[in-house]
């Protein structure tokens, strides 16, 4: 066979007992290899690539890469050498299937040679291209065993020599098989899943017993020599000892070599993983029980369960996965037997449980979380078999009490811990104290006295010594005390009164001493920001002791205002307080009028807007400040105050914003520079940010107008409209005054209507499709709450409007400007939601009302969204609003001339539109579109009757060449109910269109 040209003879000796060498005189593209070299020029990448298609779309191009792979011009060129056998490899998954027999006898002799050539102790070939091999190996391998290639592991094990390099590949080949027919994490198919059982039950019977004296083999000659591949045998043991018979890995020569590797520091982990996959198995509760106290037994007896405190820790990270293998399996084998009422054996097995727990305390509590983390699932499930039992014993509450002091001294940061800079380590230690929170949870299930005890006498020790005590230990009662409540939210927070909390000291349950003595003690004046933000956590989580003991209240407020909260050095505490001091706020407000006036007054010099000529650095961030404005408005808001009052409050509040906005505004129209004139554009829409954060104060009982404060707000409006003529950063400063209108629709009455033609006007000057977008939904807010009281507000903008809309639609762009037409797509959406909206808010008069031409190219555009728009979202709802139409003028004392419209417009749209090649009949969204068409159909046939009927049947389906006998049957579907004609009517499209 000649490849591209005459250049070099290779002959791959005779192999795997077949005659058919593979000779190939090839010449590879030397131009497209030089791509290969990640150094390489863009171009010549491309044109490797290229290459690199051309050869797997050719029959005989892995031949040409076969030939180049063992031919020894290319030993020492990684890349070229990889490129060949991802050529090779992509024909073994998509080619040789259906190979015939000759190709078969030359790909297996290709693969022996890469085995040969794998194996020779003087190839320095780097793991990757071993990979590779590997895994060529294994996909000829399930391609061709047992069927086409039953001798494949006598075969395989018969090129192997004794060399530490030969092994290597053989191992390597079988942890491939492994991927391919074993690995549960790999996704497959039906029937890959019934080739791999036909692999595997064709190995149980013919190879496994001859492999596993080859792992023999290699664990015994290799454990001095090359721990390294010795390793990998134990990997490979390990995975197939999940499938094969337990006897031939589970018996006195290995488990000795096993054993003996546990001692040998280069071999004891992967031995320790080795043993915990025999110990993970599948089998039989009572056997499975058996297995593991054989094993626990000797492994105690060496002392190998036993480590010293001193031991390397990955390998005693390794010996508590194999801890939490034994504790887990044993769990399962109980709850198997509980099942099944095997009293006997459960029991047995329970024993065998119980004298792992001082093993499961002893790595639960190792100084290394590594160690302590790996057997977590243990003590979980442990935790969850004590909740079964029907009543706990002594020894089962003296665990669950050593587990608590574990847990809680395991929680606890350790010096070396960066609370200003969180690294990799820090995220961790966080997940694993969100683990150990979980467990801390599930204790608090087995025994609430205790665990209030507990936690009571850690705090009462530690808080009133904070002076003296260390970060750690402060920051974990702390946390232990906020984790309690939601531990046992239940049984803290429910009494026959109903209350949480009582008045009365002297009957105060636990939990409010512990908070109590959690802010008389003052441990908020430590300072380390871990405590300060722990503390500032537990006092929001328990705002509603505060109802109890209001005389606490004044201590706390002091705290989240001075050094301790707001006015904090660290940035991250400042920020968090920000936000819990909202929440606190909030959880009290009638508990707050003493001290509103103080609060505002200790805050002001925090709610100084921050602008680009400020001068100094603010001690918030816009977003704390967002909070800091929400909480102000909510306590003036909430308060007993009088209106006029609250007015003053307000207005003070709020006057700072005014009077720094309007000065904005004109430094912003005079700046030239760029830089700046973003960030006055950036302070402009945090003004309004901040405006619109206060009025979320307000709610349907404490309203604007009750609290006397419309006039402040809609000053601030008119204020802010200035705004929207400026043609800088016009989207931002618009976004924020949108925002603002939102926020006024909520709280205002008709007093916000005077204010939207305002904004309106400016924006139909020049509109981008995305500003509209934006803005109809501030329109669809106001139809949504005055309804019909709009309508004559409603009518006046209505045809401008409608008018600009459709002028940005059908402005021209370039067609590759994807971002245009993505925002062109989502206006054309938000108008018919618009028009949905009008329709469906008792506003239907401000359509009918509009000029005859007006109103009808105003139903064209609803026909054009049904029929031609390439959007289901769109034609679901132009569907709804002809459905509205209908049933509102369709009958007979409708609007004049409706009736010939739905016949000669809707009545077409409902059959084009889903007519069109765009409308997928088996898409989610599309299908919702078709049923909105079902439910027209059916609200004409309500309103018309027979004369629809007569009209699609003499008519309108006559002149689309739909046959006599469909046609009376669609008009019999019609006459059905809903759901029979939208199926029907899916049908109906689905012939039509085949």
């Amino acid at each position: 066979m000649i490849l591209t040209g005459f250049r070099y003879g290779l002959e791959i000796p005779e192999v795997f007992q077949h005659q058919q060498p593979i000779v190939v005189y090839f010449r590879m593209d030397e131009d497209a290899l030089r791509g290969l070299d990640p150094r390489a020029d863009p171009q010549l990448q491309r044109r490797a690539l290229q290459y690199f298609e051309q050869l797997k779309s050719s029959p005989d191009g892995w031949k040409l890469c076969a030939a180049t792979f063992t031919n020894g011009n290319y030993f020492g060129n990684d890349q070229v050498r990889f490129f060949c056998l991802q050529v090779i490899e992509h024909y073994l998954k998509y080619g040789y299937r259906e190979a015939g027999i000759d190709i078969q006898q030359s790909l297996r002799s290709l693969i022996c040679t890469c085995l040969q050539l794998m194996g020779n102790e003087s190839n320095e070939d780097r793991s990757f291209l071993r990979n590779k091999v590997a895994q060529i190996t294994s996909l000829a391998f399930v391609a061709d065993y047992p069927s086409r290639w039953p001798t494949f592991f006598t075969d395989l094990i018969g090129i192997l020599s004794a060399s530490a390099k030969a092994v290597d590949i053989y191992l390597r080949v079988l942890l491939s098989i492994d991927s391919e027919v074993v690995d549960r994490e790999i996704v497959h198919t039906f029937e890959e899943i019934q080739r791999n059982t036909v692999i595997k039950d064709a190995m149980r019977e013919q190879s496994v017993l001859q492999l596993t004296e080859t792992w023999y083999t290699v664990l015994t000659q290799f454990q001095s020599s090359n721990p390294e591949v010795t390793c990998m045998c134990l990997d490979v043991i390990g995975k197939y000892v999940s499938w094969i018979d337990i006897n031939l890995i589970a018996n006195d020569k290995f488990v000795e070599v096993l054993l003996e590797f546990m001692s040998m520091p280069l071999l004891r982990e992967s031995a320790c993983d080795c043993i915990h996959d025999i110990i993970n198995k599948g089998m039989e509760p009572v056997a499975k029980t058996k297995l593991i106290e054989s094993f626990t037994s000797i492994l105690q007896i060496r002392g190998i369960l036993n480590p010293q405190e001193e031991e390397e820790g990955d390998y005693m990270a390794k010996l508590s996965k194999l801890i939490n293998g034994i504790g887990v399996n044993l769990i399962i084998s109980w709850q198997k037997l509980q099942k099944a009422e095997d009293q006997e054996n459960a029991r047995v097995t329970m024993a065998a449980l119980e004298e792992k727990v001082p093993l499961m305390f002893r790595f639960l509590g190792d100084e290394d979380d590594d160690v302590s983390g790996a057997v977590i699932p243990f003590v979980q499930e442990y935790i969850g078999v004590l909740k079964q039992l029907k009543q706990m014993l002594p020894k089962h509450r003296e665990h669950v009490e050593g587990l608590l002091y574990t847990v809680i001294k395991k929680m606890k940061y350790d010096d070396s811990y960066n609370f200003d800079h969180e690294g990799e380590d820090e995220a961790m230690f966080q997940e694993y104290r969100k683990q150990l929170k979980t467990l801390f949870t599930n204790l608090s299930a087995l025994d609430t006295e205790l665990m209030v005890g507990t936690i009571h006498n850690l705090v009462s020790q530690t808080l009133p010594q904070w002076e003296t005590v260390k970060v750690c230990d402060l920051e974990v009662a702390i946390s232990m005390l906020y984790m309690l409540g939601e531990a046992l939210p239940f049984v803290l927070f429910q009494s026959p009164q109903g209350q949480q909390f009582s008045p009365d000291i002297s009957k105060a349950s636990a939990l409010q001493n512990m908070i109590r003595t959690l802010i008389t003690s003052r441990v908020s004046c430590q300072g380390h920001m871990i405590v300060e933000l722990q503390f500032f956590e537990t006092v929001a989580r328990y705002e509603k002791f505060f109802l109890a003991e209001p005389q606490l209240i004044p201590d706390v407020l002091m705290a989240f205002t001075d050094e301790r909260g707001f006015r904090h050095p660290s940035a991250q505490v400042r920020s968090r307080t920000s936000y819990l001091f909202s929440r606190f706020i909030k959880g009290l407000k009638g508990q707050l009028n003493p001290y509103i006036e103080d609060v505002l007054s200790r805050i002001q010099d925090l709610l100084v807007l921050n602008t680009p000529d400020n001068g100094y650095q603010h001690l918030l961030s816009n977003e704390d400040q967002l909070f800091i404005y929400e909480t102000a408005g909510s306590l003036i808001v909430s308060s007993s105050l009088s209106p006029e009052r609250k007015h003053h409050l307000m207005k003070e509040l709020l006057s700072p914003i005014a009077t720094k906005f309007e000065s904005l505004l004109s430094k912003l129209q005079g700046e030239t520079d760029e830089k700046r004139q973003y960030a006055y554009a950036q302070s402009i829409n945090m003004a309004t940010s901040l405006a619109s954060r206060v009025s979320k104060g307000f709610s349907s009982q404490q309203t604007m107008q009750a609290c006397g404060c419309v006039e402040t707000f809609t000053d601030l409006l008119k204020i802010f409209l200035q705004a929207v003529n400026v043609p800088t950063h016009r989207q931002l400063i618009q976004t924020g005054v949108r925002q603002y209108l939102h926020r006024m629709v909520v709280c205002l009455e008709k007093e916000i209507l005077p204010f939207v033609p305002v904004v309106l006007e400016n924006l139909l000057k020049q509109p981008e499709a995305k500003e509209l977008h934006d803005f109809l939904p501030l329109m669809n807010q106001l139809i949504m709450k005055f309804k019909s009281a709009i309508v004559p507000f409603l009518q006046q903008v209505f045809m401008p409007l409608v008018s600009t809309i459709f002028r940005v639609l059908s402005t021209p762009t370039d067609d590759l400007d994807q971002v245009t037409a993505v925002e062109k797509k989502m206006l054309q959406r938000s108008y018919y939601l618009f028009l949905s909206t009008i329709i469906s808010n008792d506003c239907l008069d401000v359509i009918k009302n509009q000029e005859m031409n007006n109103l009808h190219d105003l139903l064209l555009t609803i026909v054009q969204g049904a029929a031609d728009i390439p959007d289901p979202q769109s034609q679901k709802m132009c569907y709804n609003i002809m459905r509205k139409l209908i049933e509102t003028w369709g009958g007979p004392n409708g609007l004049a001339g409706f009736v010939d419209f739905m016949y000669k417009s809707f009545l077409p749209a409902c059959f084009l539109g889903p007519m069109k090649p765009t409308f997928d009949l088996n898409d989610g969204q599309t299908s919702l579109a078709l049923g909105e068409c079902a439910h027209c159909l059916k609200c004409m046939l309500d309103k018309r009757g027979q004369e629809l009927l007569s009209y699609l049947s003499t008519d309108y389906l006559p002149k689309l060449n739909v046959p006599a006998e469909n046609i009376q049957e669609f008009c019999e579907a019609l006459k059905t109910d809903y759901k029979t004609f939208r199926n029907y009517l899916k049908n109906f499209f689905l012939k039509a269109k085949s």
